[in-house]
């Protein structure tokens, strides 16, 4: 399967880099090279390509401004290209793949692409697309246009560095205010956002809602035990119990078929 792709970054030399190794990698192909935003955001109109290296800092548009610029677009995979890695939190708050420090070494490039070639034999099985329609259809949600593809992973903020956590790996999410307590294993990371916001962006990543507070991961889920008054126990592979409340009864046949 090729790849279409573009390069976007205002330093030739980091162009050049990127376009060498990408035909090293024998499936990307190379449709057009940007110098800035603006000619970025063209070419993505022009071209649909599939990935886009993008640069975060270049004249006129940043990165970040080309992702904004392309909104009402069928968004490309984007793997962020910078020299700074102060911008990791944000590229992933975005939504990218990946990011990549200047210089690119073969390594790292190879593993971004990994990523990348993941999303796309995802989105191309066509079993899961239709799964991923019919759950979003039946949340008891107002899902956002935004919302083109599951999340994979999740950035969260700790202690001045940067902890990614895969999102298979969350057992359950809990809300705590303005922030949520991720439950990974025997782990609990502290992310500041709302378990409204991140039900939005987990509502095609195997996540359901039973409680107003909680979150729970499908996969970790082992058996329900009916209540009174139409609540559930949902009891985890871990042990984990946890409530079902009357308010999110919509959620128990999504639980007990897996059909997320």
């Amino acid at each position: 399967m090729s790849i279409r792709t573009i390069i976007a970054d205002d330093e030739e030399l980091a162009r050049r880099g990127l376009r060498v190794l990408s035909q090293r990698s024998g499936d990307l192909d190379v449709v057009c090279e940007c110098r800035n935003g603006r000619e970025t955001v063209e070419a993505i109109r022009r071209y649909q390509p599939d990935l886009v290296f993008l640069d975060v800092q270049m004249p006129g548009r940043t990165g970040f401004d080309v992702i904004s610029a392309i909104a009402d677009f069928k968004r490309p995979h984007i793997v962020f290209v910078t020299a700074y890695d102060k911008f990791a939190l944000r590229a992933f708050e975005v939504h990218a793949l990946d990011y990549l420090l200047k210089p690119v070494n073969e390594e790292r490039f190879d593993a971004a692409l990994a990523h990348v070639r993941e999303a796309m034999s995802l989105a191309a099985d066509k079993d899961i697309a239709h799964r991923v329609r019919k759950a979003a259809a039946d949340l008891p949600i107002a899902t956002s246009p935004a919302i083109v593809s599951a999340v994979d992973r999740l950035a969260i903020k700790d202690k001045g560095r940067i902890v990614v956590v895969r999102v298979t790996e969350i057992d359950w999410i809990e809300a705590a205010g303005d922030y949520v307590s991720i439950h990974v294993g025997g782990k609990t990371w502290l992310m500041r956002e709302t378990i409204a916001a991140l039900e939005l962006r987990l509502a095609l990543s195997g996540f359901v809602r039973i409680h107003r507070s909680v979150l729970v991961n499908v996969d970790r889920v082992a058996e329900l035990q009916p209540q009174d008054k139409g609540e559930y126990a949902v009891l985890l592979r871990d042990g984990t119990a946890l409530k079902l409340t009357r308010s999110y009864h919509a959620s128990v046949e999504r639980l007990v078929s897996g059909s997320l």
